[in-house]
């Protein structure tokens, strides 16, 4: 396979480490700080976590180079991708290597799942070395499998067993993390002797708190996109004839959303956890914005930029309501539906519907209604992350504008819509991520050396210069918490949604109606891989904001 100019490049980028592991490397001793507690439904949390719960937070400080019994360690990637995942596992390769020459990683294949069936490769100098500082997760590949069941883990340990691995490092999000907290437990309780270390995961910026300041990813692909807004803020600018609206992947936070409009200043931000919070309807965020496009038209400028993240349909109150009802009406005459064509579908639906839901589902788009009454999940849901939100904003504001010319108004509005989501999840890490995803993984070579398990691998102070990091663990379950799911409660880690107390949401809110009336825009441009630290080294806003 040919690579590029930048690939070769980037190949010899050496990432740093934090102070104590770059002068310490694996052998840095472990300090615990004093027992943890979850982050809610402490007993419940405790009963279920009985080995691992209360478990004390770690930071390094300095040790002495010891010799160490080989080790042989397994890596999976868990869930969607982000960038810089290669890293950890080169971080990780590295530090097992520094510990002891002989010690060996395997990597499983297809994620959880190739745990489970033991399909795996052992990596070595070549493989690593072609990855370093590489997007994407080709080198073993992710998957989605749930790590969750007493049959799998039996097969996790007879896979452990087999190949004589010690340690289970798992790099994911929230849910894949849930899992690798359940399987620690699991492996405890049978004295299995396998360590489990998790690595935080997800460009979605939903795991984070005091200890895990940012997950890796979300610096590089907030980085593409608000590169790609700023080209569409160009054109805009340029043309000044079309407003662009523009759903940014996210999931149910709006993190990514917040953080490209703070790098590019758009006309609009939605921020969903703001919908929610306000209670606003879908009609009323039609108006807000259709007030936007009227009063730019009143100043010759018929042109914008709006900002809207992947989750919003499911934070407008009235939405979430219906579909909640739609999920009930067709599980109760599923045969009944499955049997009609789309109008027929559509129309089953507005018959069927309860009067106030009626009022909301008639007036949306035909192709909207066309996604809410389409193929549902496993689970019999309505598919959210599929319907076009954008889509949906863009022709109900053209409805509004054509009402008020019909009435002697002369507005110009045209839209363009564009969704950004896969574009920004496989790139090649930006500085930031490089680092921090290979001393994330370093970090995790550091709890195994210590014997630690049930840990996510942590690196504090991230806003400032990497020598000032703090590298450690931070026990899972300090992180769980009970939500119902599936009509049960179950333990999972707490997703991070958008703090609308926080800095970079404060920030937004003074300055957006600026940024409404004006051409504010601001153009971050690409990645900047080589150059001044001041432009090649500077963290996302949203962090910058809240370690100020």
């Amino acid at each position: 396979m040919q690579i590029s100019p930048l690939q070769k490049a980037r190949a010899a980028y050496q990432p740093r480490l934090p102070k104590i592991l770059a002068e310490n490397g694996p052998f840095a001793t472990a300090r615990t700080g004093e027992p943890t507690q979850s982050v809610a439904d402490q007993d419940a949390i405790k009963r279920l976590f009985p080995d691992t719960y209360g478990l004390p937070a770690i930071d390094f400080i300095p040790g002495e180079k010891r010799e160490t019994a080989p080790i042989k360690a397994g890596v999976i990637l868990s869930g969607g991708q982000a960038p810089g995942g290669h890293n950890v596992i080169a971080g990780l390769y590295d530090g097992l290597k520094k510990l002891n020459a002989e010690n060996q990683l395997f990597g499983f294949l297809g994620g959880p799942s190739g745990l489970i069936e033991d399909k795996q490769i052992l990596l070595t100098d070549e493989i690593i070395d072609s990855y370093r500082n590489t997007g994407g997760f080709d080198m073993i590949c992710s998957g989605r499998t749930k790590l969750e069941t007493e049959e799998q883990f039996e097969k996790v340990m007879a896979t452990c067993k087999k190949h004589g691995i010690t340690a289970i490092v798992i790099i994911g999000g929230d849910d894949s993390n849930t899992n690798a907290c359940t399987l620690a437990q699991y492996l405890l309780s049978k004295n299995a002797g396998i360590q489990v270390i998790g690595c935080p995961k997800t460009i979605d910026g939903d795991l984070k708190n005091a200890w895990i300041e940012v997950s890796f990813g979300f610096d590089t692909a907030t980085k593409v996109y608000s590169e790609l807004v700023g080209n569409i803020m160009r054109d805009a600018n340029s043309a000044r004839k079309y407003w662009h609206f523009i759903k940014l992947m996210g999931r149910s936070a709006s993190h990514i959303a917040l953080e490209c409009a703070l790098q590019t200043h758009p006309q609009a931000c939605i921020v969903s956890e703001e919908v929610a919070a306000k209670k606003l309807s879908l009609k009323q965020i039609v108006d807000q914005l259709t007030a936007t496009v009227v009063d730019r038209a009143a100043n010759s400028m018929n042109f914008g930029v709006v900002l809207i993240p992947e989750g919003l349909i499911e934070f407008i109150p009235e939405i979430q309501t219906l579909i909640a009802e739609l999920n009930d009406l067709l599980a109760k005459h599923q045969a009944e539906f499955d049997a009609l064509d789309l109008d027929g579908k559509v129309a089953f639906v507005e018959k069927n519907l309860s009067d106030a839901h009626k009022e909301v589902f008639k007036p949306l788009p035909a192709a909207i209604k066309a996604q809410l009454v389409g193929d549902r999940d496993p689970h019999g849901n309505v598919q959210v992350s599929k319907i076009e939100t954008e889509k949906m904003l863009a022709e109900m504001i053209d409805t509004n504008i054509k009402a008020l010319n019909a009435a002697g108004k002369k507005i110009k509005f045209s839209s363009q819509c564009h969704f950004f989501g896969y574009e920004g999840r496989c790139a090649a890490p930006s500085n930031f991520d490089a680092n921090y995803c290979y001393s994330l993984g370093f970090t995790a070579s550091a709890l195994i050396a210590a014997g630690k398990t049930g840990y996510m691998a942590s690196c504090r102070n991230i806003s400032k210069p990497i020598d000032q990091w703090v590298a450690g663990g931070i026990p899972l379950t300090m992180m769980m918490n009970m939500e119902h799911r599936h009509g049960k409660d179950v333990p999972v880690i707490r997703k991070a949604l958008v703090d609308l107390e926080g800095a970079p949401f404060k920030t937004l809110a003074e300055n957006r109606d600026a940024w409404a009336k004006g051409v504010e825009f601001r153009y971050p441009g690409p990645i900047q891989y080589f150059g001044p630290t001041e432009v090649c080294d500077l963290p996302t806003e949203t962090l910058s904001l809240e370690h100020k």
